[in-house]
């Protein structure tokens, strides 16, 4: 049996899969290495806010307060039994080593790892529209992060637009902090919701929590309008509004802000540099690290949880965060609690089928590309336009997405694909008469996220753990 204080284990992430990972190990005398890009623990569901910070959890987290309290309260409570490095951005893994990045001190160092989890959680997915380049276009999840995280909203008078579970939690809460909310607008089609209700229902809870907030809204006169295509953002200096159709008729709204999304996709970057392999997923619309139930990857001593294995909201992942604590634990001949392994695998499995129901109820719209005009602005950190990806497509060949991030720079920018990767494999999957999945998947590389320029040229300082 392997000495518990000896074992070098390692978390990035902590949201409440990297959290509850962290609380496993600590109850069976291992003191991990909890690294968080973060100040403070509860990852973007259940985001601190500073410590002065005075707003009330029931009004930051709404219906999710007693979890979120739960979740922060439990990294309070082994605080002293782990190390806790927040402000800490790992951009690379090699050799045994993470390169992490310390944001106060704006220093680089490499962090050994023995067992490895890897929680590092999801971002938005986004779909461009022509105007999202405006200011006061925000993604959902960072309009959401400015209510939680700062306590001010993105705007006045706001667009909320795309569609997922996230779209209408975010007005609700926008609505409820009072932020006039001009309208939502969903692609999905109220058809679709009310097909996929017998399958969301098997999380009665879950479902009715997002009936609660369709309705609250509907009461409050928050206009509704599904079944909609966002059409362009509206404006010269900054978002003046936006134009949706219908299928028949355009519509014009007056706004000063939007939010726009299409649900959650993983960070998968990390998980690609640490080796593990990868295949299509279609309940997620993308290529993900493999892993088994109890979330070991490809890879011996890597693990996964949480949303950066799959999207499958907050309660899954803490599920997910204990059973890779219990897998790494087991691996390295520790004795663990089976029938509660085999409890969190079961409860992970009956969350598959609601899963599927928020897919059902919330498509991807697959059309989106054939609408894309060329002059669409795809990538804005390269500036590269819809047009010029079909053009690349047409006259050089290109039919992998990173043959056509080498020609043309898509995703070569500070976001390293982050949000203009989705857009683009649809773009060249429709401009090459290919399926989405037979296009590839950008190689993460590092790093993974932007470091200052002369922390990379004078590479990482070593660094020992504690």
């Amino acid at each position: 049996m392997s000495d518990p204080h000896a074992l070098q284990a390692v978390i990035v992430g902590a949201g409440p899969a990297g959290i509850r990972a962290a609380q496993t190990l600590a109850a069976h005398g291992v003191r991990p290495v909890l690294l968080d890009e973060a100040a403070r623990g509860g990852g973007q569901i259940y985001r601190r806010p500073p410590g002065h910070f005075t707003r009330q959890a029931s009004a930051l987290y709404g219906t999710e307060a007693a979890r979120a309290t739960a979740v922060h309260a439990a990294l309070d409570g082994i605080a002293e039994r782990i190390d806790y490095r927040p402000d800490s951005l790992v951009w690379n893994a090699q050799g045994g080593l993470l390169d992490v990045l310390h944001g106060p001190t704006q220093t680089t160092r490499s962090v050994p790892h023995g067992p490895l989890i890897v929680a590092s959680g999801a971002a938005d997915r986004v779909l461009p529209v022509p105007g999202w380049t405006l200011p006061g276009v925000y993604s959902l999840g960072g309009a959401q992060v400015a209510l939680k995280f700062q306590g001010c909203t993105i705007g006045s008078r706001v667009v909320l637009m795309g569609n997922g579970p996230l779209l209408y939690l975010v007005a609700y809460q926008y609505a409820r902090a009072g932020t006039t909310v001009a309208a939502v607008l969903d692609t999905a089609r109220l058809a679709d919701q009310v097909a996929a209700a017998p399958a969301m229902l098997t999380q009665p809870a879950v479902f009715a929590k997002g009936v609660y907030y369709v309705a609250w809204l509907r009461t409050h006169g928050v206009p509704i309008h599904t079944g909609v295509r966002p059409v362009r953002v509206l404006g010269s200096e900054r978002v003046e509004g936006v134009v949706f159709s219908d299928g028949t008729l355009e519509h014009t709204l007056h706004c000063n802000a939007v939010g726009l999304g299409y649900a959650l996709r993983s960070e998968t970057q990390l998980a690609d540099l640490l080796g593990c392999r990868f295949a299509w997923a279609p309940l997620h619309r993308a290529h993900l690290p493999e892993r088994d139930a109890a979330g070991r990857t490809s890879v011996p001593g890597v693990y996964l949880a949480g949303d950066g294995a799959g999207i499958m909201g907050a309660d899954a992942a803490e599920w997910a965060g204990e059973r890779a604590a219990l897998a790494l634990l087991a691996d390295q001949g520790m004795a663990v609690d089976a029938a509660r392994a085999q409890e969190l695998e079961g409860k992970l499995a009956r969350l598959v089928r609601f899963r599927e129901g928020l897919e059902r109820a919330f498509p991807f719209p697959t059309d989106w590309a054939a609408q894309a005009p060329d002059e669409l602005v795809v990538c804005r950190c390269e500036h590269i336009t819809a047009g010029q990806l079909r053009a690349t497509v047409r006259e050089a060949g290109a039919d992998e997405i990173n043959r056509l991030k080498a020609l043309t720079r898509v995703g070569m920018g500070r976001c390293q694909g982050r949000s203009c990767g989705v857009a683009a494999a649809e773009i060249l999957a429709h401009a090459t008469g290919k399926p989405v999945e037979l296009v590839g998947r950008l190689r993460g590389q590092a790093p993974i996220k932007p470091i200052p320029i002369h922390l990379q040229a004078a590479g990482p300082q070593p660094g020992a753990v504690a």
